[in-house]
């Protein structure tokens, strides 16, 4: 049984055993009982991804740079390709936030479970110029410190700089660059021992919500669903092809016969990196784009670039925010665009990747990791959509680096 299906079994009974906990006929001492176990086992699961969080951003990220230095050669290849995984990536959290911002899902349901995590949290009214002072403090720390407190931005940019140093002079520390990578592995091998325990800590996680909750949160996480598919959709369907034919000259409709394979894969599998061979059959051979460039951007896109990722855990924390009944001010935001599109060149390219670092993204303004419980659920529903933009995002960059760097 794969561990979807496994997690969605869990989400059942959790959701089922919070509806009998609700009922008045169950013996109050029986109540508590159950609550007290769900909130150990609740507690374990969060604790145990808190406890992976940072080393495996931290060596995801410096990891995912550094391999970089395997193309130096190709200077305009990886300049055009940078530019369009950052440019499509903003893109994508722009449209999030904004569509989190037009339907306001989640407003005016403030839930009492989280309620406990928010106690003494005051969002800060900065200025500008505050605010700006206070982003460099805490992205520029020493990283020691960072590690240790938790520090998620200052852990990310110093990552980014041990990587660009691997890229640009990793001949002169192969020792280290294979510790990294050795790292990340052992990292990965930690998650997946995690994760066995993600059915039972997100039962355990949605009996204490729907114990304590109402029924109106059904309502609010299917307008979520939507929403989220929705607007992913539109990012997919509407501003990727439109950005093709601005630059690649490349209509929609050639590009959806021959990306066809390849976004059906991804969308059955969620798995970016389990798609790569298919995309790249699909870039060559009915897309004409150079294996060089396919060589390139494809395996590089599969871990660096996550429109769908990024877009849907931007939305995914102003929905929390609404839950909680926190309004994120607008450097906050401007927070969570960072923290987000960092967070889409550490999450792996697997299945449900963009939970670990969707806990990173809700601690980045302080919001409680404990609701990846109501997400979780839902998670494979909107992965299927999600990856099927990322691999799309990656095919359109290789389609405009050929045109770019092709000559003319």
């Amino acid at each position: 049984m794969s561990l979807n299906t496994r997690i969605f079994i869990g989400a059942f009974f959790g959701v089922v055993l919070g509806i009998w906990l609700r009922q008045s006929s169950v013996d109050d001492s029986l109540r508590e009982g159950v609550l007290y176990s769900a909130g150990l086992v609740g507690s374990l699961f969060i604790g145990l991804l808190k406890m992976i969080l940072i080393p495996l951003v931290f060596t995801s990220i410096a990891v995912g740079v550094a391999n970089l230095r395997a193309h130096q050669q190709m200077h305009r290849v990886w300049q055009i390709t940078v530019l369009c995984f950052a440019c499509t990536t903003t893109l994508a959290i722009a449209v999030g936030l904004g569509a989190a911002h037009l339907f306001q899902t989640g407003q005016g349901l403030s839930l009492a479970l989280f309620q406990e995590h928010m106690h003494g949290f005051e969002a800060a009214q900065l200025t500008s110029a505050e605010f700006l002072q206070t982003l460099v403090k805490g992205i520029f720390m020493n990283p020691f410190a960072a590690l240790a407190q938790g520090s998620i931005l200052a852990v990310v940019v110093f990552a980014l700089f041990v990587g660009i140093a691997l890229a640009i002079k990793g001949e002169a520390y192969p020792q280290l660059h294979k510790l990294f990578d050795e790292g990340f592995a052992l990292c990965m091998q930690l998650v997946g021992w995690i994760m066995l325990l993600a059915p039972y800590g997100i039962m355990a996680l949605l009996v204490k919500l729907v114990a304590a909750e109402n029924s109106a949160l059904l309502t609010t996480l299917a307008q979520f669903i939507a929403v989220v598919t929705g607007t992913t959709l539109f990012h997919g369907m509407v501003v990727l092809p439109l950005i093709l034919w601005l630059f690649a000259r490349v209509s929609p409709l050639a590009f959806w016969r021959g990306a066809r394979p390849a976004l059906i894969t991804a969308f059955a599998t969620s798995s970016s990196s389990a798609t790569i061979p298919v995309t790249m059959t699909c870039l060559e051979k009915d897309l004409n784009v150079s294996p060089q460039v396919t060589g390139f951007v494809v395996p590089l896109g599969a871990q660096l670039n996550m429109d769908g990722t990024a877009l849907y855990e931007a939305m995914a924390a102003l929905f929390i925010a609404n839950l909680v009944g926190l309004d994120l001010s607008l450097g906050q935001q401007l927070i969570i665009c960072i923290t987000v599109m960092l967070a889409s060149i550490g999450a792996p390219g697997i299945p449900s990747a963009g939970m670990v670092t969707m806990v990173m993204v809700l601690q980045s303004v302080g919001l409680p990791a404990e609701a990846i419980a109501i997400l979780l659920p839902i998670d494979r529903i909107l992965d299927t959509v999600r990856t099927m933009v990322n691999v799309e995002g990656d095919m359109v960059t290789s389609l405009i680096v050929q045109r770019q760097t092709s000559p003319h």
